[in-house]
């Protein structure tokens, strides 16, 4: 039983200190590429793509 709960708090603890930082970080570059001016053309196209008569 002791073994177990170790697995876990190694589990746990490498969950907390190695992926958070990263999904963390890849969250900050996709809010950045959403934000960034250069592609606001292209994301007010495809807003308007429901909208557009074809």
């Amino acid at each position: 039983m002791r073994a177990i709960i170790t697995i876990q708090n190694v589990a746990s603890d490498l969950v907390t200190t190695f992926w958070t930082p990263i999904f963390v970080t890849i969250f900050a570059f996709i809010v950045t590429y959403a934000l960034w001016p250069r592609n606001k053309a292209a994301f007010d196209k495809a807003a308007r793509m429901p909208l557009r008569r074809d």
